[in-house]
């Protein structure tokens, strides 16, 4: 779980990035979460876009409970995601 000053950290680091998964009409399906889950294991911090509806608590628990990560905001229809590199040489993300 993160401490709110690591979720600010995070949406601050998060700024500048641009959304790097796109998620369309078809919603959340497995290759979205492959997709995501490759992201995150390159990355450890990404943003995720929805073009159509809400990001709503259903959405949320999806990827959460299906990727082990956590989100550090959304805004909009962009969501950030963390997942800390469980290598600590490959870890970019250190608090």
């Amino acid at each position: 779980m993160l401490l709110s000053s690591q979720r600010k950290f995070l949406r601050a680091k998060a700024h500048h990035i641009k959304p790097q998964i796109l998620i369309g009409k078809n919603d959340i399906n497995k290759g979205v979460l492959n997709s995501i889950d490759e992201s995150l294991n390159s990355n450890e911090l990404i943003k995720v876009k929805f073009h159509e509806g809400k990001i709503d608590e259903k959405r949320k628990s999806i990827i959460v409970d299906n990727l082990k990560c956590e989100i550090a905001g959304c805004i909009g229809k962009t969501m950030i995601l963390f997942r800390q590199n469980k290598d600590k040489d490959k870890q970019k993300i250190k608090f």
